[in-house]
């Protein structure tokens, strides 16, 4: 089985553009969206959900108050300020929990003398099976203000290796999260190879460095490309002299190219809508990362 992962160091460098458009030039293979907390990728897909299950990531306190004793010893040890009261000064003071504060450590529930305090686990999101027309997609959707997500992309990707297995389809295509953050590394442990998506700015050469140091650290195999490279060909130099310093091979450069948004307007990848400019960059950046993919 081949895995390959698609990530960036921030967000709106056009990771999703390139991974919808290797869908599409794949033509069949298992989908997963770890960008669990700003997924897209249906949005260009267009997936049909044949299997919806809720995410459970954490577990989250909620007062039980027939059995409060209004003690107030859960606000005084909460370090999150997660414990309102309300009432106060009078005979009657109500605790509740901000559910939006609350970190779910369970120490109120830990302390609390009178047990007053449910800990359950809590619904963080949910994730999805759905059929699109380039094969299978794992993909989710975590909560407003909810964490947990590298969990979340943890679980994406097994069932997309389980629904690879069971369907004999032996390439996974990842659309990774941004950042170097706990759901990137979720992301890319134990992947097969990872192309590191950037752009000719200085927030994106910084951003580079940062994965590339991070799949060294995890001994992945990175490559990198340049999308919009013409917007500032001096930066794309740099960034790509940069690149091979660290040895990361860098591959075909993107060009910009307004095809890409319209496009997305019309539901399709970039290399379904015409030989555009940038149709053209990314089937010659697949076939160089697709003989990567077979050197492993």
């Amino acid at each position: 089985m081949k895995e390959l992962v698609v990530i960036s160091g921030k967000g709106g460098t056009g990771k999703t553009s390139v991974t919808a458009a290797f869908a599409a030039l794949a033509s069949h293979c298992v989908l997963a969206d770890c960008d669990v907390d700003a997924a897209d990728l249906h949005l260009i897909l267009n997936p049909r959900v044949i299997h919806r299950r809720d995410f459970s990531g954490g577990k989250r306190a909620k007062i039980i108050q027939n059995e409060c004793t209004a003690c107030g010893l859960c606000q005084s040890i909460c370090r999150f300020d997660a414990i309102q009261i309300h009432n106060e000064g009078t005979d009657a003071p109500i605790f509740t929990v901000d559910p939006i504060a609350c970190e779910g450590c369970g120490v109120c529930a830990h302390f609390c003398p009178s047990k007053a305090i449910d800990f359950s686990p809590a619904t963080n999101g949910q994730w999805f099976i759905s059929d699109t027309r380039f094969g299978p997609m794992v993909h989710a959707k975590l909560g407003i203000a909810e964490e947990n997500s590298g969990k979340l992309v943890a679980l994406v990707r097994s069932e997309a290796k389980k629904i690879s297995e069971q369907r004999f389809i032996d390439f996974i295509l990842v659309d990774g999260p941004p950042g170097i953050g706990c759901p990137v590394i979720a992301s890319i442990s134990g992947a097969g190879l990872v192309l590191a998506v950037t752009e000719p700015t200085l927030s994106g050469l910084h951003d580079l460095n940062r994965i590339i140091k991070l799949a060294h650290h995890f001994q992945i195999p990175i490559m990198a490309c340049v999308n919009k490279w013409d917007i500032n060909e001096q930066l794309t130099m740099e960034i790509e002299k940069q690149a091979r310093s660290q040895d990361v091979r860098v591959c075909q450069r993107i060009r910009y190219d307004p095809a890409v948004t319209q496009a997305q307007l019309e539901t399709r990848s970039v290399v379904e809508f015409g030989n555009s400019p940038a149709a053209e960059d990314i089937k010659s950046l697949w076939h160089t990362v697709s003989e990567r993919m077979n050197e492993l």
